[in-house]
């Protein structure tokens, strides 16, 4: 069997058994394509690889320029291709089993303070009730406001975001079923501030003409609370991180510093320093491993240090 045909299999698993959504396999492709052209140029596939054809990528990759977390996600696809081809009996050894990963430091999360939250989140609402404001402008403060009393409420990913139903904001229950990674589903609450939020953004969106989304076009057919003109038919990823920056911009916060990314870390980080449980903080991130929530430790250990110095009978005054 060829070497594309082997690929082509171990995408299939992944969307069959995983679950694995468009993106993440577009991104398996690319680096398993990368990976067997390499071999090619060595003479060589994926079922004659051995250890030392890995090591040699590595290296290759390594001298293009590319960062260790990419270096490192190229191996970790690699891994699993390589024991896909041994489970499935196609080669009898895994030849990445003994490779160690390229040393990476983890950086830390960025993440913003309650009070530039607040600041992002007073810009947003600014002029929504505003009568001598155009109606239109209105609705674009509506659904950023939405948007981000959403987000800040939540820690919903981006893609999750935008794709919510119209639905969500009609109902009366105190959380979200939101369908994350793989299809997995998980209740995320809501604050009465996000439901208010939501309900504004509606109210201002039946007013502009029925379902209208906040870009001027019609949504009366619109399944998604956040319609836009576009191929999926709701406001993309990459137009809310304009809008964001804009309104960064107005609160006077530099722009490199706020992404939706950004402020899901801060509902996590936040919930921490208030006391959360790092087990709860998962389960409300949608992540798979409590090793993926663990960047958030350095809010747990400022917590604990600062428990110590003010607890602690033999603490020492400062």
């Amino acid at each position: 069997m060829r070497a594309r045909a082997h690929l082509d299999l171990f995408l299939e698993m992944l969307a069959a058994e995983r679950g694995a959504a468009r993106n993440t396999l577009a991104a398996y492709e690319r680096d398993l394509d990368d990976y067997l052209a390499f071999l090619a140029g060595e003479g060589t596939d994926a079922l004659g690889a051995d250890a030392a054809a890995v090591r040699a990528y590595l290296a290759d990759v390594h001298t293009r320029g590319l960062k260790a977390s990419s270096a490192a996600r190229r191996l970790s696809a690699i891994r699993q291709f390589h024991k896909f081809l041994y489970a499935e009996g196609h080669r009898g050894e895994d030849p990445t089993a003994a490779i160690a990963g390229p040393r990476q430091g983890r950086p830390l999360p960025k993440v913003l303070s309650v009070a530039e939250v607040d600041r992002l989140l007073a810009v947003a609402h600014e002029g929504i009730d505003d009568a001598e404001r155009p109606l239109g402008a209105r609705l674009r403060a509506a659904r950023l406001a939405c948007l981000l009393e959403l987000l800040y409420a939540t820690g919903l990913r981006v893609s999750e975001l935008v794709a919510l139903p119209r639905a969500a904001a009609r109902a009366r229950e105190r959380f979200l079923t939101v369908r994350g990674k793989g299809g997995k589903e998980r209740l995320v609450p809501l604050t009465e501030a996000a439901r208010q939020a939501a309900r504004a953004y509606l109210e201002l969106a039946e007013a502009a003409g029925g379902r209208r989304g906040a870009g001027g076009q019609t949504g009366a057919a619109s399944p998604w609370l956040f319609p836009a003109d576009s191929a999926s038919g709701h406001l993309t990823r990459q137009a809310f991180a304009r809008d964001l920056k804009e309104a960064a911009v107005a609160a006077g916060i530099a722009p490199d510093r706020v992404s939706p990314h950004v402020l899901r870390h801060a509902f996590a980080s936040h919930l921490l320093q208030n006391g959360a449980d790092l087990r709860i903080v998962q389960e409300l991130l949608g992540h798979a491993d409590i090793a993926t929530t663990q960047i958030y430790t350095h809010v747990l250990d400022e917590r604990l240090k600062a428990m110590v110095r003010d607890l602690h009978p033999l603490a020492e005054d400062e």
